[in-house]
């Protein structure tokens, strides 16, 4: 299965209603600081709206709750690795991918067999403070080179304007957040990304 090339990242299913309508195709659901039960409603509910629209979700980090909610993908972060049951995970069928930012990082992920690698920040992000630098689009070709057939998603500081380039360098998928969450016209920018990518 081919990954669509544009992947937001929404913190609550209320975005996947208003955006999954629009073509998205690729999507993350990342939840933080929630309690369990509304986690889990959050994930179902987005579960339930990515299947209505053909929409491939990706859920951030809950890889239990993903489990047992039948989902098919997750997407963890490095500190999540290491309390994650990879077997668990596989055994269940979920595809992975899996945040990298170093080099150390990316051969522990390659030898996990990813469905994807995710590397970042490729520009400064505003979403999170991080101990990385922006790793510059000659990062994202070297990546690409080193992943192979396994897709690379540029991820951090994303726009639409720099789509492009970082598609030319290498990455296969691009994730946004900010550029869409934080738009005055989030449905506006949403189609300006899915015609810059398709």
């Amino acid at each position: 299965m081919t990954l669509d090339r544009f992947y937001p990242i929404f913190d609550h299913s209320d975005w996947l209603r208003r955006m999954l309508p629009l073509g998205v195709k690729l999507v993350q659901l990342r939840v933080k600081d929630q309690p369990d039960q509304k986690v889990r409603d959050q994930i179902a509910a987005s579960r339930d709206l990515s299947r209505a629209y053909g929409a491939v979700l990706v859920i951030n980090d809950y890889w239990q709750d993903a489990i047992d909610l039948g989902c098919d993908w997750i997407h963890l972060g490095q500190e999540d690795l290491d309390d994650a049951d990879l077997k668990a995970i596989r055994k269940a069928g979920l595809k992975l991918g899996v945040s990298t930012h170093d080099d150390d990082e990316l051969e522990r992920v390659l030898a996990m067999d990813p469905d994807y690698v995710a590397l970042g920040p490729v520009y400064p992000t505003i979403l999170k403070k991080m101990k990385w630098h922006q790793q510059g689009l000659p990062r994202v070709t070297e990546w690409k080179a080193r992943v192979g057939d396994i897709p690379l998603v540029g991820i951090g500081g994303m726009s639409v304007e720099r789509a492009a380039g970082v598609l030319e360098a290498g990455a296969d998928i691009v994730s946004a957040v900010t550029d869409i969450t934080l738009n005055a016209d989030p449905e506006g920018r949403v189609r300006a990304w899915i015609e810059a990518t398709r």
